[in-house]
């Protein structure tokens, strides 16, 4: 199964919606928290979840040494347990100083381009991909791709390049990575930070979850040939940035949790029991109602495959901007 006809052209045509018409609700419609989620976390401030985890997106058939791909049960259960608090904490702010909450959120975007020295293999990529990637963001959040329309536009606010064999390739969870990242990191907790070089341990990506703390580590680090036009075989229309900006935005992957529990926490997304590679049209790993969400962002297969977001996806992001992002 590949793109649509129509898909395809929009994507490389780079054309981009920029109309954000649905208004989303902070209700959180379709999504479901793990069960305990509103009553383990206390009616005062709670303890953020520890910063020991980053999702990530892996290449098919790739042997990892380090694979930060899926949270545990528990680490699941406190992070949808800091969600509810984090929302309470807000729904007291707002009440207090008459705030309202955001439905369209247009998000500013720094880029980092780490390079080893200035050749295109040794890091140095053209601006003309990193922009078609802000093109392709803007198409998956705007639902122009085929899924859910989400609340969410990028705008590309810098290119940072920064020559630095010692941060080359980036390695996941490294001394070096939190000193490029301390260094470089700009902007706010709305400020979407992306860092893209040559990756360790056959990783196409990884990102932060949201916290209710600024953390120098928060961000998207991305393959610089997974960019549109870049030379990442299967890899290669930018949606390893689309994947690692929805964990950013608090997506978890659709094969969370396997067929059992509340999976990744959206009533809509069928339960699917491990990664789907490839495009395994058809594939059903789960005896729950649907089969594996191949076609979704959040899954591991082609970016020819992955074209679409669901309702309940787009509102999980929306109500976690309000809880942890928005200013």
């Amino acid at each position: 199964m590949g793109l649509r006809a129509n898909l395809l052209t929009r994507r490389t045509a780079g054309v981009a919606s920029t109309t954000l018409a649905l208004l989303l609700s902070t209700a959180a419609v379709g999504v479901v928290p793990a069960a305990s989620a509103f009553s383990a976390a206390p009616a005062q401030t709670c303890a953020e979840p520890a910063d020991v985890h980053s999702d990530a997106r892996v290449k098919a058939g790739a042997q990892t040494k380090h694979e930060p791909n899926e949270l545990t049960a528990a680490q699941v259960r406190e992070r949808e347990a800091d969600l509810a608090g984090a929302l309470r904490e807000r729904a007291n702010f707002r009440a207090g100083a008459g705030a309202g909450t955001l439905a369209t959120v247009t998000i500013p975007v720094v880029v980092h381009v780490i390079q080893e020295n200035s050749t295109r293999a040794g890091g140095n990529i053209p601006d003309s991909l990193i922009t078609s990637q802000i093109a392709v963001l803007n198409q998956a959040y705007s639902g122009a791709t085929g899924g859910a329309a989400t609340a969410f536009g990028f705008q590309l606010q810098k290119i940072n390049r920064v020559t630095n064999p010692a941060w080359y390739p980036i390695v996941s969870g490294s001394s070096a990575e939190r000193s490029m990242k301390t260094s470089l990191r700009e902007g706010g907790k709305n400020t979407l930070n992306i860092y893209l070089g040559e990756l360790s341990d056959n990783l196409l990506g990884w990102a932060t979850f949201p916290k209710r703390t600024l953390d120098k580590m928060d961000g998207v680090v991305a393959l610089n040939e997974s960019l549109p036009g870049g030379t990442a075989t299967n890899y290669n229309q930018g949606d390893t940035g689309t994947h690692e900006v929805g964990h950013w935005l608090n997506l978890y992957h659709t094969f969370q949790g396997g067929c059992s529990g509340s999976g990744d926490s959206v009533s809509d997304t069928p339960a699917e029991a491990s990664p789907a590679y490839e495009c395994p049209t058809g594939r059903d790993t789960c005896t729950a109602t649907g089969k594996d969400p191949i076609t979704n962002f959040m899954d591991y297969t082609y970016d020819s495959c992955m074209h679409q977001f669901t309702a309940g996806q787009a509102s999980r992001m929306l109500t976690a901007w309000n809880a942890y992002r928005a200013a």
